[in-house]
Parts: C-alpha cells; sequence; structure tokens
C-alpha cells in the first residue's frame, strides 16, 4: 500500500495545477468581462465558471476515472488515428499558435510595452519575447522541476500580489456594480460568458497538462494508477476553486470599474486602467510584475506538455528537441502581435472546444459506458460537424462563405446564416450540443442491440 499525500504535498501540487492554468488569458478575460456584461455581472459570472472552472475541473477527473495521461489517452477510443490528430491540433493549435505566444505578448503588453516609445515597441516585443522564451525553455528543460519552481516560488509571490488587488478592490471600490449592459450581454449574458470562457483555453489545459500533473505525482513516490487518479481530483477540486475565486474577484473589478473608467477594448487595458486608478504610475510596474508571473507559469507548462506528449508520440525525437521546437514556433507567432492571435483563436477555440467538452462528458460516463467504442465514434462523429460550422462562424472569412454561417456587416448588421436558423442553438454557438446528445442516444442504442444479439 502506498503512502497517503501529506499536507505539504498536497499544497504543492494545488499551487502547481493552479500556476499550470492561470495565465494571460485567465487574468484579463475576466476583467473585460465584466466591463462587457456590467449589471448582468452574476448571470455572466456563472456561465464563466462553468466553462472556465467546472468544465476544467471534469476534465481532470474524467482524466483520472479513465486513467489517462493526456489527450491521447481519453481520445484513443474513437480511435488512434484520431488521437493522434487531435493530439496534434490541441498542441499546435493552443500551443505555439495560440496559447504560447499570447503569454509573451500579454506579459509584454502589461510591462515595457506601456514604458518604451511607440516607435520602438515592436523592436521591444522581439527582444522581450527573446528573453521570456530563453528563460522558459531553462526553466522547462527539466520538467521534474516544475513543481518546485512553480509550487515554492512563482505561485506564492502571485497571489499575494492578487490579494493586495482585492483587498483595494474591497476597500475602495471603483464604482458600483449597477453599469451599462453591452449588446451582447443584454439578453443572452449567460451563454455570451460561456463562450468568453473558451478564451482561457483550461479545458484543453487541463487534458494536455495531464501529463506534467501526473510526472510530479510519480515524482513523490505514488506509482498507482489508482492512487494518482484520487489525488488529481482531489488537489485538482481545490486549485479550480481558488481559480473560481479569483474570477469572481476580477470580473467584480471590472463590473465597478465603469464607475470610473470608459469600456476598453480588452482586459489588458482594462487591467492597466484599474491599476493606475489605485496606484497611479507605480500601476504600471505593479502589473507588470503580476502580469508576467502568471503567464510565465502557464509558458512552462504549455511547452513542457507540448515536449512530453510529442516525445511520447513520436519517441525518436527527444523531449529536448521538442521543447526547443514548440520554444521557437511560439516565439515567431509572438511577434506577429497579440491582436492577430486573438482574431484567429475565436474559430479554432469554436471547432475544438466542443469535441474536448463531449470527450471529457464520455470520460466522465467512463464507469458506465468503459470507453465503448461505438458510443465514442457516433457521439464525436455528431458533433464534429457542427463544431467545423460554429469555427467557421467566427472566421474572420465568415462573409465570403455565401450564406452559410452567419456575420456581422462592416456596418455593424448581423446576417443570419443557414446554420444559425436551422440548427438549434446554433445562433448562440450552442449548435453541437442536441447533434451530440443525439449521437451518444445513437450509440448507446446501437450498443444495447449488438449486446442482445451476441446474447
Amino acid at each position: 500500500m502506498e503512502k497517503k499525500l501529506t499536507k505539504q504535498q498536497i499544497i504543492l501540487l494545488v499551487s502547481l495545477i493552479f500556476g499550470l492554468f492561470f495565465g494571460a488569458g485567465n487574468l484579463i478575460f475576466p476583467v473585460h468581462l465584466g466591463q462587457l456584461a456590467g449589471a448582468h455581472w452574476l448571470s455572466a459570472t456563472g456561465g464563466f465558471l462553468l466553462s472556465a472552472t467546472l468544465i476544467p475541473l471534469a476534465a481532470l477527473i474524467a482524466l483520472s476515472t479513465t486513467r489517462s495521461v493526456g489527450i491521447y489517452d481519453l481520445a484513443r477510443p474513437v480511435g488512434t488515428s484520431f488521437a493522434v490528430i487531435f493530439l496534434i491540433a490541441c498542441h499546435i493549435s493552443l500551443g505555439p499558435l495560440i496559447a504560447t505566444p499570447r503569454t509573451a505578448t500579454v506579459a509584454y503588453s502589461l510591462s515595457f510595452a506601456n514604458w518604451v516609445p511607440k516607435t520602438w515597441v515592436g523592436s521591444g516585443q522581439v527582444i522581450f519575447s527573446i528573453i521570456f522564451f530563453v528563460l522558459v525553455y531553462l526553466a522547462s528543460i527539466q520538467s521534474k522541476r516544475l513543481i518546485n519552481l512553480i509550487g515554492k516560488y512563482l505561485n506564492p509571490i502571485f497571489i499575494i500580489l492578487l490579494i493586495i488587488i482585492f483587498i483595494l478592490g474591497w476597500l475602495h471600490p471603483m464604482g458600483s456594480l449597477q453599469q451599462p449592459v453591452t449588446s451582447q450581454y443584454t439578453h443572452h449574458a449567460f451563454s455570451a460568458a460561456f463562450l468568453q470562457g473558451y478564451n482561457t483555453l483550461d479545458a484543453i489545459a487541463a487534458l494536455t497538462f495531464g501529463i506534467t500533473i501526473v510526472r510530479s505525482i510519480e515524482s513523490m513516490g505514488y506509482r498507482q494508477a489508482g492512487t494518482i487518479s484520487k489525488i488529481i481530483a482531489k488537489t485538482g477540486f481545490w486549485a479550480m476553486l481558488g481559480t473560481a475565486t479569483v474570477y469572481i474577484g476580477l470580473i467584480l473589478m471590472g463590473a465597478s470599474s465603469l464607475g470610473q473608467v470608459s469600456l476598453s477594448e480588452n482586459g489588458a487595458t482594462a487591467l492597466s486602467q484599474i491599476m493606475q486608478f489605485y496606484f497611479g504610475s507605480f500601476g504600471q510596474a505593479f502589473l507588470g510584475v503580476m502580469g508576467t508571473l502568471a503567464v510565465f507559469t502557464t509558458a512552462m507548462g504549455l511547452t513542457a506538455s507540448f515536449a512530453q506528449d510529442f516525445n511520447r508520440i513520436f519517441p525518436q525525437i527527444s523531449y529536448r528537441l521538442w521543447l526547443a521546437v514548440t520554444i521557437v514556433l511560439s516565439f515567431l507567432v509572438a511577434n506577429l502581435g497579440l491582436d492577430q492571435i486573438i482574431k484567429w483563436a475565436a474559430p479554432v477555440l469554436m471547432f475544438l472546444y466542443p469535441l474536448a467538452i463531449v470527450l471529457i462528458i464520455l470520460g466522465l460516463l467512463n464507469p458506465w459506458i468503459k470507453q465503448n467504442k461505438l458510443i465514442y465514434r457516433t457521439t464525436i462523429f455528431f458533433t464534429l460537424v457542427p463544431a467545423i460550422f460554429d469555427g467557421l462562424s467566427n472566421a474572420p472569412f465568415a462573409n465570403q462563405l455565401g450564406g452559410l454561417v452567419s456575420y456581422t456587416t462592416a456596418n455593424g448588421l448581423l446576417k443570419t446564416g443557414w446554420y444559425q436558423s436551422v440548427i438549434p442553438g446554433a445562433s448562440i454557438g450552442f449548435g453541437w450540443l442536441v447533434p451530440a446528445l443525439l449521437g451518444l442516444i445513437l450509440g448507446l442504442t446501437g450498443t444495447v442491440i449488438m449486446k442482445s444479439k451476441n446474447n
């Protein structure tokens, strides 16, 4: 029988999971959500927490239930080819193409970009990205040291900085919570905020970070699969509870900030305005430190998970070489600019997230469906088609698809497409829900029929 997890180990693992999840998007999107939702902040908070904390927690539990160590194992019942393709798509799209480059661009936007002359902003981004990713590589080159670097040193500093901000916001709020509501959050605040939670990337991050968390637990001396699963579920719950608490604080600060400032273009600007209000000129430096700490821990987790998973699937290439590959690609994309990254993130997330959510749900159902291939395949197939349409609906070229999907004109008018007018829930981003449920029912029905024939 293996030893029980000590309190110190629990604290370190909870801190590790929190640090791996809480990064660039987790810091800026809740604040901007608060500004967008205004007086409807409560229902918006519910939708955001569902997609940004409960689904990632469900992902960790699904990994535990199926005894998987990552995306590949969780998706393998659909087929090995699908598992490999989905793993590559998640890691490349949300690693070196979106999430990892965003860590550097957000860190720069919150720090040095506020101090360098405008003519030097581009050059400053390049220099900052080089230093940032070199440090990430050095910190991640030995993955077993992640728990010490993140759990013992970086997270406690970051948490202290967050606590200071929340105390100031509670003692001296910028305004009331009854602020104007934007059109997007007037009638569908819950669903709009749910989709906003996709931007945190945490549901997919939970699947990609799984292997890093497992390796850290193993380094503590725990080897049995059942024990590791229980540890992940327990520590994941406490980490997500802490994350939810931080989200609520950031959303409230964003909503109340409208009492002093106008609606910002993005969360980074909103945070800068809030810090300026509370700290004056010192606020920018304070925010730069806080933001850099937040995104650095996430960058470590993303790059290490990318290298570990790809080394597992393609063992002929070493962990260090895969780590170097993702670092170089992330550096190149980061210097395209934050606006371009955000622009292309929406269609990718709207395509990948439904598939990830369905895989997580199937993982939670594992005690009953036992990774049944027929159930997995029918459910995923029926999810895949609307997921493609959801991605196209949010693509920059949606207006060129001949009315197949909805798009907004240059004048701000919404043109409803065929997909949104026919498929239930598609107009609010949930077109995959009914088809996925239908696929699950067909898979269950087919399984029952096959069993009855065999008997």
